[in-house]
Formats: structure tokens, C-alpha cells, sequence
């Protein structure tokens, strides 16, 4: 690679997160917040969990005199814009899940990293270069006679293994070396987690990658609507998606696993592991979980993406939102076209309302507190009143149409008629609560009588007062038959 494209690579380089973390003003306290918080026993936190943890961690270095003048929520936002938190809502959680992308858990991983002591060239890792090559160097060796003459050493150096063993000669390796082989065992395990991480981030480029192809893509079953179609799975047909099916495979085999969980327990039991730091002991005691679980979450977002793909181009969302995208296109070429023509400042004799609204995530609400709205104010002592049941009667018969009382009327009247009216339920019957009781009356003919609007008629009543009033009403029936639905 030439130096003007390696210069131009780097380049391109200092704009993504990983390199923004390392040169930003804050950036070793950020480091230091993002490691005690999403890269140490925790990788995913709920976003309540990681505001309320991270709240606490900003008060104690804010007691230290470090500058942090925002809130936790305004921090967590801003880094989510810089790309070094990622948040996901998975199927059936409560809340937003928050973990580190993969550019700033390498970028934190470094920083951490830097302060360690470390020999970089430790016998583990040169017994480890050895064993791999020359591992390697027999298994693409297709000489029948050098291969099976490894193979005789390999057997003449197991029995004089056995030999030894058998006599008493028993060595073992070194405490300072086998704490050298778990520490690069624990880097390797970290890098493997952050691979994770790495291949579920290439599922959602290649997940949104394929959603503009669709709708890009002119033809009605293109290559890609083919293979959905056809029930093949496009993501994990991908690169991305092979690599780490053939991973999940081996970590679920029953004989791997079982190897892996008895190398972990054997090695925590020596004496060794005691001269581990204390966050290397439980990333070894966990190691098991810790890839399960974090293979399980890229295994669930993976089917996710296929599963919302397949259902995105079989549903109709895929047909607006092809629509919608051809719509945009034709006016980016109109506008292109029409830039020659007319000045950008020109009026046009349009008016064109700009309309949005601001989308922020749940978890940045906070619960309403009531007693922030309340008005402070002194208890006004009043005095005591006398109130009769008359009064109370009387309030009552004020405020609510007493139906019990009209439904009375109207069965003293169907007691001696078949049918009876609210004319005549006005004449015999003093309208006791007005307007009221005429609405009552409405009221009850609507549930139990018959009610003619295209036939108005006009009716009369003496409300409490004695005054005599008139309007113009519908034509109202109530008849014996319904007698049993007034019930008193």
C-alpha cells in the first residue's frame, strides 16, 4: 500500500467512533465510565439501570473535582450520536437495552489496556505460535509418508509421556507461566466477545444493505425477492452469517462444551488462579456464560433480521415504502433538473408548512412528580352550617331528574288507558322539576316507549314555579305492554 492511500485510509479513519473516543477532551474519563459500566462483569444494561449507575459514577467523580457539568441522560445521548453506545429493544423486553458498540470496546479495551504491564512476547504465546504452525503445517500435508511419520512421533512422544507418568515423574508448568497462558487465554476470550459483537453490527449493515436493494431494485422479483421468496435465508446465507453459524454450532456441540466446562473448572481449582485479578478470575469463571450468552443475543438478531426481512417484502409495508422511495427519487431529479432555472432564493408561489416533531427515547422521561405542581397554601377553617334532609332533598331534586317519580306517573295513567302520551302525562301531572321532567319523560320514551320526530306536536306544563309554558315536542307513546320495563 502506497503512503498517499494509507494517509487517505486513515483518514477516513479519524472520522469513525473508535478513533473519536481516543482524541476526545474527556476521553479518559469516558474510557473509564464505559469500562466500569458496560465492558467489566456487565456487557448489556437496561437503559433505566445504565442511567442510574452512571448518575452514581459522575457524582463520585464529581467529588473528585472532575469536570462533568450534565446530566447522566445528556451524556448517554450524546454518546449514542457518536456511535459508542448502541441500544436495542429486544422481543419482549420492558425497556432499551444499551451495550457498547464494537468500535468503542476495542477503543476502551486499548486505553485499559495501555496501563497494564505486559510482556509482549511471552513463552505462551511463542509455545502457541509453534503449536499452530506446526499444526497447521501437518494438517495441509498430503505426503502419505511424512504424515504418517508425524504421526509415529506424536504417539512415541505420548508414550514416553505415559512412561514418565506412570514412574512418578509428574511436572507441571510453572506458576508464573501458567499465570502468563491464563491472562493470554482471558485476552483471547475478550477479543472472541468483541468478535460477537463485530458480527452482530455486519448482520444490521447487511440487514439495512438489502432493505435499500429492495428498494432500489426496478424489477418485480429481483435476485434478492427471488431468494426470499424461495424461503432462503439471505443473512444467514451471508458471509457474516456462515462464520457464525459454523461458531454457534461448535459452541452448542455437547462434547466441546463439555471439554470447555472442565478446562475452566480444573483451571480455577489451581493455585495459580488465586495471583489472577479479580476481574480475570470471574471472566474465567464465566467464560461459558459469557459466550453462550453473548452468541445467543447475535443468534436471535440474526433470525430477527431474516424474519423481519421476509415479512417486510411479503407485506405491504414493502409496497408503500417502495412507493415512498420512488416518490422521493422523482423529486430529488426534479429538483436537479430545475437547480439550472431558478435560483435558490426565488419565489415560486408556494408555501410549503414544515412540519416534524422530536423523537427522544422513553428512557429519557421523567416520572411526573405531583407535588412540583402543587400551590402551597394555608387550610381555611369554615365554619359550621346546619344542613336538614329537606334540604338535602331539595339540593337533590335540583340537580338530577327525579325518573322514579315520572316513571310513577306514567303507571298511574296505564292503569286506566292503553296507551298514553306525554301530552297527557303534562295534563294530569305538574311538571314538579320544568324543563326537567319533559326531558325525563323524552328520556324514558327513548328506552320503553315510541318516540315519532317526523310528527312534532306541541305540549304544555306548570313547572314548580306556576308558571305556564309551552313548546313544540316529538309525538311520545307509552304503552301497557311495556309496563313491566318501568319498574319503580
Amino acid at each position: 500500500m502506497s503512503v498517499i492511500r494509507s494517509a487517505a485510509t486513515l483518514r477516513i479513519l479519524r472520522e469513525q467512533p473508535m478513533w473519536k473516543l481516543l482524541r476526545a477532551d474527556r476521553g479518559p474519563v469516558i474510557a473509564a465510565l464505559l469500562e466500569n459500566l458496560l465492558l467489566r462483569d456487565e456487557k448489556v444494561l437496561f437503559a433505566s439501570s445504565l442511567e442510574e449507575r452512571l448518575t452514581r459514577d459522575i457524582e463520585t467523580l464529581r467529588a473528585q473535582g472532575y469536570d462533568l457539568p450534565f446530566a447522566a441522560t445528556a451524556y448517554i445521548r450524546e454518546w449514542i450520536d457518536q456511535g459508542w453506545l448502541s441500544r436495542r429493544l429486544a422481543s419482549g423486553a420492558p425497556e432499551e437495552e444499551i451495550s457498547l458498540t464494537t468500535d468503542a470496546a476495542n477503543a476502551v479495551r486499548f486505553i485499559v489496556g495501555a496501563t497494564e504491564t505486559r510482556r509482549t512476547a511471552t513463552q505462551s504465546r511463542l509455545a502457541t505460535v509453534i503449536s499452530r504452525l506446526q499444526k497447521l503445517a501437518e494438517e495441509t500435508d498430503g505426503n502419505r509418508q511424512s504424515r504418517l511419520a508425524s504421526l509415529l512421533e506424536q504417539r512415541d512422544r505420548i508414550d514416553r509421556e505415559i512412561e514418565r507418568v506412570n514412574n512418578g515423574q509428574v511436572t507441571t508448568l510453572a506458576d508464573d507461566l501458567a499465570l502468563e497462558s491464563a491472562r493470554d487465554i482471558i485476552f483471547l476470550a475478550e477479543e472472541l466477545i468483541s468478535d460477537f459483537r463485530q458480527v452482530r453490527d455486519e448482520f444490521e449493515h447487511l440487514n439495512r444493505d438489502l432493505r435499500a436493494t429492495l428498494m432500489d431494485h426496478e424489477g418485480s422479483r429481483g435476485h434478492v425477492l427471488e431468494k426470499l421468496f424461495s424461503g432462503v435465508d439471505v443473512i444467514g446465507d451471508s458471509e457474516a452469517g456462515r462464520t457464525f453459524q459454523a461458531f454457534w454450532r461448535l459452541l452448542n456441540d455437547y462434547e466441546q462444551s463439555a471439554i470447555l466446562d472442565d478446562s475452566v473448572d480444573a483451571l480455577n481449582s489451581r493455585s495459580f488462579a488465586r495471583n489472577l485479578r479479580g476481574a480475570d478470575r470471574r471472566m474465567l469463571r464465566n467464560l461459558t456464560g459469557l459466550l453462550l450468552k453473548e452468541g445467543s443475543t447475535v443468534h436471535e438478531v440474526q433470525q430477527s433480521f431474516a424474519r423481519g426481512l421476509k415479512h417486510f417484502v411479503q407485506s405491504r409495508e414493502f409496497m408503500e415504502n417502495r412507493r415512498l422511495h420512488h416518490l422521493l427519487s422523482a423529486a430529488q431529479r426534479g429538483a436537479v433538473q430545475a437547480k439550472d432555472q431558478l435560483r435558490t432564493t426565488a419565489n415560486i408561489g408556494f408555501t410549503l408548512t414544515s412540519t416534524g416533531a422530536r423523537m427522544a427515547s422513553v428512557a429519557q422521561w421523567g416520572l411526573l412528580d405531583p407535588n412540583m405542581r402543587m400551590e402551597v397554601a394555608a387550610m381555611e377553617k369554615v365554619p359550621e352550617g346546619e344542613l336538614s334532609l329537606s334540604k338535602i332533598a331539595e339540593m337533590v331534586q335540583r340537580s338530577e331528574i327525579n325518573l322514579r317519580a315520572l316513571k310513577r306517573n306514567i303507571h298511574t295513567l296505564l292503569e286506566t288507558k292503553e296507551v298514553v302520551s306525554l301530552s297527557d302525562l303534562l295534563e294530569r301531572f305538574d311538571a314538579e322539576q320544568g324543563l326537567g321532567s319533559v326531558v325525563g319523560y323524552l328520556s324514558l320514551a327513548a328506552k320503553h316507549g315510541q318516540i315519532f320526530d317526523d310528527n312534532p306536536c306541541p305540549i304544555e306544563w306548570t313547572g314548580a314555579d306556576g308558571l305556564r309554558r309551552r313548546a313544540t315536542a316529538p309525538t311520545v307513546f307509552f304503552h301497557r305492554d311495556q309496563l313491566h320495563a318501568l319498574q319503580l
